[in-house]
């Protein structure tokens, strides 16, 4: 008896974003602020786009660099980008993810850790991630990604937004993480 091998499963590739991604990641940036919306209340202005100035940066500006994530099909079709990581901050002491995402059809298939762990590997050193304890699934998800990067030496706090009082304020998770560690 021959047993044929199953169906190649789904693969997930990451890479840094070229100038060729941006009309992607400015379609998955629309995604991202309106599943946002629902923690800030930011409403898009009159053209029907959000802010988008970390997006800009993440294409023009030096410390920034942006990834991202495509999952290819086990017929071989083609990939479908599923997420993206902007990250800022390369060109200074501490790494900051300034923005995450992954679309909500890819969610809860490991997608978002491998992503995450494919930043914090990409650029070691320390860093600094924000998420607000309103949004229950990025508490979870950021504590978990935290603790699976370096154990239990990390630290959180609460800060304000600047120039948002009317905010609560962030929580912030700071952490070092090494070349090829345990991300």
């Amino acid at each position: 008896m021959t047993i044929l091998p199953g169906p190649r499963p789904p693969r997930l590739t990451i890479r840094p974003t070229t100038p060729a991604d941006r009309l992607v990641l400015e379609r998955l940036w629309l995604l991202f602020r309106h599943d946002m919306s629902e923690v800030s209340g930011a409403l898009p202005d009159a053209s029907g786009q959000f802010r988008r100035e970390r997006l800009d940066a993440a294409f023009t500006e030096p410390g920034w660099r942006g990834l991202v994530a495509h999952l290819e099909p086990a017929d071989g079709g083609p990939a479908s980008p599923v997420g993206f990581a902007l990250v800022r901050g390369l060109d200074g002491p501490s790494r900051v993810l300034s923005s995450f995402f992954v679309v909500r059809g890819a969610r809860r298939a490991g997608i978002g850790r491998q992503l995450a762990a494919h930043v914090l590997a990409s650029f070691p050193g320390r860093w600094e991630i924000a998420f607000q304890d309103t949004n229950p699934p990025a508490v979870r998800f950021w504590r978990e990604v935290a603790s699976a990067a370096v154990g239990p030496e990390w630290d959180e706090e609460h800060r304000a937004v600047p120039g948002r009082p009317d905010l609560p304020p962030d929580t912030w998770i700071s952490f070092t993480s090494l070349p090829n560690g345990p991300t």
